[in-house]
């Protein structure tokens, strides 16, 4: 024992070495463990797998700001975007479209595509009212309905009158249907505002066709957009396009060749790496003796004329030839079914609103449209002495009349205010004919089509329409009636009458 604890006595320095070389080797032990087990810790986090989103309110409030913060960045990058002055404008919209699955963006709906060619027409309200049974009997594959437009100075948005009734009877037709809308937004929001209304209203009907972005007039300095930089209409273009891919259907733009053409008047350059692209391009020779349009981008539409004589359509239509298909039609987005919609008899017109009470001159047809052609019906007759409610004025002729609780349409002409007026007395003539004409001598047309008769009357049974004079068509007419707004023509050797508020000078 003794020697043992000379021993210890004898080396004090060597134990407190060992004893402090002990201490440090265990500190670095605890250190590694503590690391390791950070290591582990933090890779059973990063590959455990993650709850659904709302499986608990704590991850529900933790994802809605991890949203937020990067719609957030969106809003930056969008506001880098607009200003034509930032040198990054160009590189972020590159990042726009790389960021965008192209091949998808191209084809967003749920129906497969197919190749070849499919034959379509463009309509918005100023089409009149369509027969769709014809249209789709001529052998139209789609349509691209007109379904709404923000206006040029106040900046209102509104729907097409003819919107719901062009889908609504396309798609019962057949017809598979796409639709346009025309933009006048200047802002991100007021884009972002465009597209969603556009997809709650169409969301009803079976879009199947893209749904593009029109915009025109820019360059008009009564436009809101007037000022706007090309980079910052393209911007805008762009918010409006991505907004409708997000809700499911495949975006398309829309411009004439002079303004796409070498990045003219918009950034084609960016546009076509990621939408599909509408071109309007008119060749003297139209398609099919013209094949293809002479414009040298991409496209996967052509509008190759805006002046075609469609059956069914009352005035001229633009026609389009789309170089893909689809090999079914898609469903609506709202399994909810919109109400049925009626056509726009007045779309066609523009009619100034009034209130005040008419009697026939003599007696006038009241008709279900403002129309004297096949697709209008005379529904009863207003004869003088009997009143009706005039509540608007056309500048074409005609009036809209509120007579035993239904709204109906008579030629202006044939009433009046005068709640007293007298039928004249019948004055002899040698041709039989009341009206008295003032003689003139007038190179005329049509403004659209008018029925020409054998008497200046519309009830008379005698008074048979024996042609219709179309727009371009040209009589010369030799005299006139004021009072009654009837005018004397020749047409093809044969003295006719026609209303004179559907005549105008030819040039």
């Amino acid at each position: 024992m003794k020697k043992f604890d000379d021993e210890l006595e004898t080396e004090p320095a060597s134990r407190e070495k060992t004893e402090s070389a002990g201490r440090k080797q265990l500190i670095f032990l605890i250190g590694a463990a503590v690391v390791l087990f950070a290591a582990l810790i933090f890779l059973v986090m990063l590959f455990a797998p993650k709850k659904e989103r709302n499986d608990d309110p704590t991850d529900g409030a933790v994802e809605e700001e991890t949203e937020n913060q990067t719609a957030g960045m969106a809003d930056d990058m969008t506001e880098d975007q607009e200003d034509p002055q930032n040198a990054t404008a160009g590189s972020m919209s590159t990042e726009m479209g790389t960021s965008v699955d192209v091949a998808e963006i191209l084809s967003a709906g749920t129906v497969a595509e197919t190749e070849g060619v499919t034959y379509g027409i463009d309509v918005a309200k100023y089409q009149g009212t369509i027969d769709w049974q014809q249209v789709a009997a001529s052998g139209i594959d789609f349509v691209m309905v007109r379904v709404g437009y923000r206006t040029q100075k106040t900046g209102e948005i509104c729907a097409d009158s003819n919107a719901r009734y062009n889908m609504q009877e396309a798609q019962a037709n057949g017809i598979k249907v796409g639709a346009y809308f025309f933009s006048t937004a200047v802002t991100r929001e007021e884009a972002i505002e465009e597209a969603d209304w556009v997809a709650d209203y169409i969301s009803q009907y079976q879009i199947t066709y893209p749904v593009a972005y029109n915009c025109e007039g820019f360059e008009n300095e009564e436009s809101r957009q007037y000022g706007l930089s090309q980079t910052e209409r393209t911007d805008l273009a762009i918010i409006f396009l991505n907004e409708i891919y997000g809700h499911g259907y495949t975006p398309m733009f829309y411009a004439s060749k002079n303004e796409l053409q070498g990045d003219a008047k918009w950034d084609t350059s960016r546009l076509e790496q990621i939408y599909r692209i509408w071109v309007s391009q008119y060749p003297a020779v139209p398609y099919p003796d013209t094949p293809s349009s002479d414009y040298q981008g991409t496209h996967a539409m052509w509008q190759y004329t805006n002046q075609a004589s469609i059956p069914g359509i009352p005035r001229p239509a633009d026609v389009d030839i789309a170089y893909f298909g689809y090999a079914g039609t898609a469903d609506a987005q709202n399994s909810e079914k919109p109400d049925a919609a009626v056509a726009d008899a007045e779309a066609l017109m523009n009619f100034t609103e009034v209130n005040e009470t008419v009697t026939a001159k003599e007696k006038t047809n009241l008709r279900d449209i403002p129309s004297q052609g096949d697709d209008s019906t005379v529904v009863t007759v207003l004869s003088n002495g009997e009143t009706a409610v005039r509540t608007g004025v056309s500048d074409s002729g005609w009036s809209r009349v509120e007579y035993n609780g239904s709204v109906y349409y008579a030629v202006s002409n044939y009433l009046t205010t005068d709640l007293n007026y007298k039928v004249p007395a019948a004055e002899g003539s040698g041709d039989g004919i009341k009206t008295k004409f003032t003689e003139t001598n007038d190179l005329m047309t049509a403004k659209i089509e008018v029925n020409l008769r054998t008497l200046p009357s519309v009830t008379n049974p005698d008074a048979v329409v024996v042609a219709v004079l179309h727009n371009g068509e040209t009589v010369t007419r030799t005299g006139i009636n004021t009072e009654y707004g009837w005018s004397r023509v020749e047409y093809n050797g044969q003295t006719l009458y026609c209303i004179s508020s559907y005549l105008t000078a030819a040039e």
